[in-house]
Parts: C-alpha cells; structure tokens; sequence
C-alpha cells in the first residue's frame, strides 16, 4: 500500500500553482488535479509517506490562505483509488451504505476509513464536481458489514465537523442501484 496526500483549495489560480509546487518539492506522482464545484481545487498525489507530507506541506504553504483542507494517509487502502477513479463496478450489492460530506478531503479519509474497517466495496468517492462542492462515499456489501463501515467513515471523516449525513439501505432496488452512476 501507499501514501496519498490530497490538498483541497478555493482557489483554482493557487490550486494549479500549488500542484506545480508539490510536485516539484519531492519525487510524487499526480494522481489528480482538477478543478471542482464551487470554485474549489482538488489535488491528489501518492508517494512515499515523507515525500507525500513534503509534498503536501509546500502545497499548503503555497496556497496560503486558500486552503481549505489537507491529509495524508499512509497505506491508503487500494478501493480508495479505484472509488475515487470508479473503476470497480460491483458485483451485487446486499446493502448500500452513503456518507455525505461539505468536503472532499472528509470524504477521502472516510472512504479510507471504510475499506478498512468491514468487508465492504467502495463503489465511488465523488469529488464535489456538480454537487455544489459536497462530496460522498458509496459502497456495498453485507447490511452488518455495510453498518460498521458507514459508522466508522462518519467518525474519520466527520472529525472535521463537515459529515453531513449517513445511510444504511438494506436491499436497495437494482433501479436505484444502477442510477448511481
């Protein structure tokens, strides 16, 4: 497992200075720098833990006053990438649990917390693109797996006091299901 390190701006000028800064300031890949609803910029980059925290420090310190949010999480678990990506489609799904943040970094941390804490599958992370800069974490499995995850992720990713809300659904219908993405 890895280390990823995400900066989250309001700013989009500061935001692409700030990825040329972190990855200039030590050996990180980019993994995303886009820019998101309203007016946020997201940046995602993965590396070895000194290098993402090197990385993240000088993004920070570049973006100034902009920055919203930061983390970095050593050994992220793999699902995060994918659901942030989508790309693992589920097989079935027992339980659809959703945990709906203000902010994109929340979600990431909740997202990490999650695939840790359960047998569960991350379905998606969705970065606050369109959604009026709120972000959520979807994933599936088993109602009692579903459950502890949800629970978990809420208190990772509801440190920040930006969680806004949290659901279990048990045996949702495949129109729902499928109208996720």
């Amino acid at each position: 497992m890895e280390t990823i390190g995400f900066l989250e701006l309001n700013s989009i000028a500061k935001g692409i200075e700030a990825a040329d800064a972190m990855l200039k300031a030590s050996e990180t890949d980019l993994i995303l720098a886009k820019p998101g609803c309203p007016g946020k910029y997201y940046i995602l980059i993965s590396g070895e833990v000194a290098a993402a925290q090197s990385s993240l420090e000088v993004g920070a310190m570049v973006g100034e006053g902009h920055v919203i949010e930061q983390t970095v999480i050593p050994r992220v678990h793999p699902q995060v990438i994918s659901a942030i990506s989508m790309a693992t489609m589920p097989k079935q799904v027992n339980a659809l649990g959703v945990l709906e943040f203000m902010s994109v970094t929340s979600s990431i941390m909740a997202a990490d917390a999650v695939a840790k804490a359960a047998d569960v599958d991350l379905i998606e992370v969705r970065l606050g693109t369109g959604i009026g800069g709120k972000s959520f974490v979807t994933m599936t499995g088993d109602v009692a797996a579903v459950t502890e995850s949800v629970e978990t992720g809420a208190l990772a990713g509801g440190e920040s006091g930006l969680l806004l809300n949290k659901v279990v659904i048990p045996n949702p219908r495949e129109e729902l299901f499928l109208n996720l993405f």
